[in-house]
Parts: structure tokens; C-alpha cells; sequence
């Protein structure tokens, strides 16, 4: 069953990890795809062949999504060559130093609150005039689960997701009632490039503590994507869903 036949999907980041599982998933459902990627070319390539390989349509797009202009250049291509974008996946990452806040740059800080949130605003600038022409749209953008539980050393993350969290749910209050449905994707730990360096221990105490036992792989996330972009889902808007085993009950 094609959940999203007839539907184009742009994700940003979607080289590798979440936003490639993302690409792959969405598309296997019928989407056709934008594969946002900065610097991974081939890796972005690769995840077109693999979707075209198997039926879907992709390709692949290289934009600096904390720069407006190559984001409005991005979404042209994407119009000019699809005709429209019905799902917006916010999932492009900006790496930030992991420090103690009292040794903490404000450079550093302020570079990631505002890539983060610079992003989200012009992606949603140029696709949202589109969303609103035809009644609707799905926007989803891919938070953390330490914008409600921050972890130490992690205040500018944690910070900048929760203004991501914040921006979704003002565009779910304003967009609603254009048919556009905004909705936040928080992701525990999630086996990725970004996570890759965390230490063995530390990743088996995370798994240990949540409820089923184990950490996420990118698949987990994208199957939640999946679930928001579907017509299915179409009185969800304006929800934080946690994707994270459980472990936030804890």
C-alpha cells in the first residue's frame, strides 16, 4: 500500500542517518523525493539509486540550508522538477561543541541557535506560500528528545531544539486553517554518524533504562515521519511525539 502516492517529499540532511532512512522510507511509500544534502554528494547519489533501484523517484539536491538564498534556489529546482511539495521534513543537523554552559563561546551557542532556526524559518518561507495555493501541506520538523530533557553539556542543543519545538507549534496555530498540518518528531538516541563517537557504556545505559530495551536505529524515526506525512494522520497537528523507546516515562 502506497501511503503517499502522488506526493513529493524535500528532507533536508537527507544524505545519511534519520534524513536518509527518511528519503528511502517516504519513497518505498510512493513520494516522490528531494534529497537535501550540503556536502556528501556521493553519499546523496547513492541514496537516489537506491530508491530508483527499487521503483521510487528521487534526486538529489545540494544546498547550505542556513543560507536563504540556496534555500530558495533548492526549492525552485525542487517545484521545477516535481511541480509542487506536499511534505517537509525539517531534519538538517548544525554540529556544536558539547561542553560545560560556564565554558561555553557564545559564538559557538548563538551559531547554533540561529542555523537551527534559521533553516525551519526560510525552508517554511518557500514551501508554505505553495501549501496554502492547494489546502494543504504536511510540515515535520525532527527535534530531540533533550529539548524537554537536556542533558549535560548540551545547552545550546537542547536550547535550539526547544525553539524549534516552539516555531512548530506557532505555524500549527497559523497554518491550520489552510489545510496545513505542523507537527515534531523527537528522536531519543538514535544510531547515527552524530552519535557514533558515544561510548559504548554509555549507550548500553541508555538502552538498559528505556522500556524496550535498546536504542533506536534511523528506521524508528523515519517510520514516524512516515506516520505523520500519511493522509492518515490528517487531525494530527501541533504534537511533540517522542520516538524514543519509552524512555521518557522514566
Amino acid at each position: 500500500m502506497e501511503l503517499l502516492s502522488g506526493k513529493t517529499a524535500l528532507i533536508t540532511g537527507a544524505s545519511r542517518g534519520i534524513g536518509a532512512a527518511t528519503a528511502q522510507m517516504l519513497a518505498a511509500h510512493g513520494a516522490a523525493v528531494i534529497v537535501n544534502y550540503m556536502n556528501s554528494k556521493q553519499a546523496a547519489d547513492q541514496i537516489v539509486k537506491d530508491i530508483e533501484v527499487k521503483g521510487g523517484k528521487a534526486f538529489a539536491v545540494q544546498a547550505d540550508v542556513s543560507d536563504p538564498a540556496q534555500i530558495k534556489q533548492m526549492v525552485a529546482k525542487a517545484n521545477e522538477k516535481y511541480g509542487q511539495i506536499n511534505i517537509m521534513v525539517l531534519n538538517a543537523g548544525f554540529s556544536f561543541p558539547v561542553m560545560p554552559f560556564l565554558q561555553y563561546p557564545w559564538e559557538a551557542f548563538e551559531t547554533k541557535l540561529t542555523n537551527e532556526l534559521k533553516s525551519a524559518f526560510h525552508c517554511c518561507k518557500e514551501v508554505v506560500p505553495g501549501m496554502i495555493e492547494r489546502k494543504s501541506g504536511h510540515i515535520i520538523a525532527v527535534s530531540s528528545g533533550l529539548s524537554r530533557q537536556p542533558g549535560f553539556g548540551f545547552c545550546a542543543h537542547s536550547t535550539a531544539k526547544s525553539g524549534l519545538d516552539a516555531f512548530a507549534k506557532s505555524l500549527a496555530l497559523e497554518l491550520g486553517p489552510d489545510g496545513i498540518r505542523v507537527n515534531v518528531i523527537a528522536p531519543g538516541l538514535t544510531d547515527t554518524d552524530a552519535t557514533s563517537n558515544l561510548p559504548a557504556d554509555i549507550k548500553n545505559m541508555i538502552a538498559n533504562h528505556t522500556p524496550l530495551k535498546r536504542y533506536a536505529v534511523p528506521e524508528d524515526i523515519a517510520g514516524a515521519i512516515l506516520m505523520l506525512a500519511a493522509d492518515q494522520s490528517k487531525f494530527i497537528t501541533g504534537a511533540y511525539i517522542p520516538v524514543s523507546g519509552g524512555i521518557q516515562i522514566i
